[in-house]
């Protein structure tokens, strides 16, 4: 014990281990930080980290959908070199909205046009530390599963260390059974899938109909037919609302057009 409290006030780092837990599980890509040394990891899809720390440090847990959680690394944190901790998810009250007249017309698009609009408050706007880490979907999650890490691992005894070849099973059955293939085309098809999928959920089909007056059986048809515009997949990652709806809207003419309806 003596010899440990030594190396700690010398400045020896230890990897600390742990895991990340919540209610719902969604635990990927949890921001985790030093904020004593700025050293910094995320948790992987099951909520696993390591990373680098001293004794009275201070680690930082942190993600939109969770309650901001710090804690000091102790002796007896260092001796376990695991660290479980449970996330509160983070519980957002909505103000009072109170809804008055704004002399709307009833056409969305020049209402909008009309209406002041408040900056965009997101994640980025915010600067929160994880506000850049890309959440994986269901099928990257069980293709990151599924297929991480090598083939082969070199380990090493920790009392006589020697090294060791393991082989990942895992990996190679899922590999040789066609698993891991059929996953990566589950993926590139949600890859393909996202941003028509985002844009149709955008507004409800009602306004399809009667702003852009795209008939309702036709919805499918004009949104493949906005998906193979070049500048449809820029638009969309834009996120701005407008520049989507005069998008939509040029492509409703274009669309009428061509199939002749009114």
């Amino acid at each position: 014990m003596f010899l440990s409290v030594c190396l700690v006030n010398g400045q020896q780092f230890t990897d600390l281990n742990g895991r990340v837990t919540s209610t719902d599980n969604d635990v990927a890509g949890t921001h985790v930080m030093n904020i004593t040394t700025q050293r910094a990891t995320t948790t992987d899809v099951n909520g696993f980290f390591t990373i680098p720390v001293r004794l009275n440090d201070t680690i930082v847990f942190s993600a939109v959908q969770f309650k901001r959680k710090e804690i000091v690394v102790g002796l007896n944190i260092l001796e376990s070199n695991f660290l479980f901790v449970p996330l509160e998810d983070a519980l957002t009250e909505l103000d009072e909205v109170v809804v008055r007249p704004y002399n709307l017309s009833g056409k969305l698009g020049r209402d909008m046009g009309n209406q002041k609009i408040e900056p965009v408050v997101t994640a980025s706007t915010l600067e929160l530390p994880n506000a850049y880490v890309k959440v994986m979907t269901q099928n990257e999650r069980i293709l990151f599963e599924a297929d991480h890490g090598n083939f082969v691992i070199v380990e090493y005894d920790t009392l006589t260390y020697r090294p060791r070849v393991v082989i990942s099973l895992h990996k190679v059955l899922n590999r040789v059974s066609g698993r891991t293939r059929k996953l990566k085309s589950l993926v590139a098809v949600d890859e393909k899938m996202g941003p028509l999928e985002k844009v149709r959920k955008l507004y409800p089909d009602s306004v399809y109909v009667q702003e852009f007056k795209i008939p309702e059986e036709k919805l499918n048809e004009f949104m493949y037919f906005c998906e193979a515009d070049t500048l449809f997949e820029a638009t969309v990652n834009t996120e701005d609302q407008l520049l989507m709806w005069e998008f939509l809207k040029k492509k409703s003419m274009a669309f009428r057009k061509e199939n002749e309806t009114d």
